[in-house]
């Protein structure tokens, strides 16, 4: 089991407010006792409590989903540690009273209904305590497999989207090579030769790790050899420009992130303009943060309709959904277009250090 220095401090924390409480509620209705001794047991046996039941349960073979020992190690641990809390905690309370004459001016306590109370309220108190600190660390374990299960549904609809994506550029592709292979061989192999190369790209995308992370340079490269793919199909209908500085080519990306709005500008600003047009896709730095900008100089869009190309497709879908699972809040994708030509796609997202 994993050791969480803050997560212990946490759990300390909790514990001495939890013991302040009880010290504040028996002075509420024991006014006639001191406050400072009322304060000095309740934290002393809370304490030490917590010492041995949090701390000692590292020494035993856990559940997985709560970090606690189950079974009989897990009740004779916490029964130990409330027991053993209780008499040491007097103990040290008692060692302090003494010493610092805390009870000074006031009536010595009735020990019997003093130990009849102080034992009823350590039973209770420690069973709680303990059954809170499992309960929240059950919680948080189900909150990680809830974010772990998110991550893999934010893979798998990636994955799917690949397979979407390139399933229809490859038959458009190969399409376009079976009728240059007669006319234009010399271009037919250019075209081959950038397919081979966005095919291999796409095989090291799919396999990023941790330990070989895909970087802009990655993307921008697969990029490319899609937007020469494109250009070939479209001739000079399609201009591309691709903008990425040396001090971020290393920079680790999700894979795909770029593509879909790519494809977004071709299908739906370029293809269907006459004359086509052009795409320009830069990497800046803004602060702290990392853009990436998409530009192209298409139909533009309707600014009040819905659809691909007012954002609501499924590509950038996907996209906004990749930067929320990797990147929380801190992850933005911004759509900015005008009614008479050209759309621009804006993705933010915080710079590896």
């Amino acid at each position: 089991m994993r050791w969480d220095g803050i997560n212990k401090l946490q759990h300390l924390l909790q514990t001495w407010a939890f013991c302040l409480a009880i010290a504040t509620l028996q002075y509420a209705f024991q006014p006639e006792k001191p406050y400072t001794p009322l304060v000095a047991y309740s934290m002393a046996i809370g304490t030490i409590i917590w010492a041995i039941i949090d701390l000692g349960r590292h020494l035993f073979p856990s559940a997985a989903e709560t970090g606690w020992p189950t079974g009989v190690p897990g009740f004779l641990l916490m029964a130990g540690g409330i027991v053993a809390g209780y008499f040491l905690g007097n103990f040290v309370a008692d060692t302090l009273c003494r010493t610092f004459g805390w009870y000074a001016g006031y009536p010595i306590p009735d020990r019997a209904v003093d130990l009849r109370n102080s034992v009823l309220i350590t039973l209770t108190a420690g069973t709680i305590g303990t059954y809170y600190f499992y309960t929240l660390n059950k919680s948080a374990y189900l909150q990680r497999k809830m974010t772990e299960a998110g991550h893999q549904a934010a893979e798998a609809r990636l994955r799917l989207l690949e397979a979407q994506l390139e399933p229809h550029m490859l038959f458009n592709t190969l399409a376009n090579l079976r009728a240059l292979i007669g006319v234009d061989p010399q271009r037919a192999q250019t075209m081959l030769d950038h397919m081979i190369a966005y095919l291999r790209a796409t095989l090291r995308a799919s396999r990023a790790d941790a330990d070989r992370p895909h970087t802009l340079q990655d993307e921008f490269a697969r990029l490319q050899d899609y937007l020469e793919l494109m250009a070939i199909r479209m001739g000079p209908r399609l201009q591309f420009a691709l903008e990425l500085p040396e001090a971020l080519a290393t920079q680790p990306v999700p894979p795909l992130l770029l593509q879909p709005l790519v494809e977004n500008s071709i299908q739906h600003g370029l293809e269907p303009k006459v004359e086509g047009g052009r795409i320009t896709v830069r990497a800046s730095q803004e602060g702290a943060l990392l853009r990436l900008a998409v530009d192209d100089t298409g139909l533009g869009m309707d600014l009040d309709a819905s659809g691909p190309r007012a954002g609501s497709g499924f590509g950038l879908q996907q996209v906004r959904e990749r930067l929320a699972t990797t990147y929380g809040t801190q992850g933005t994708i911004k759509i900015i277009a005008s009614r008479a030509e050209g759309t621009r796609a804006s993705i933010t997202f915080p710079l590896k250090p």
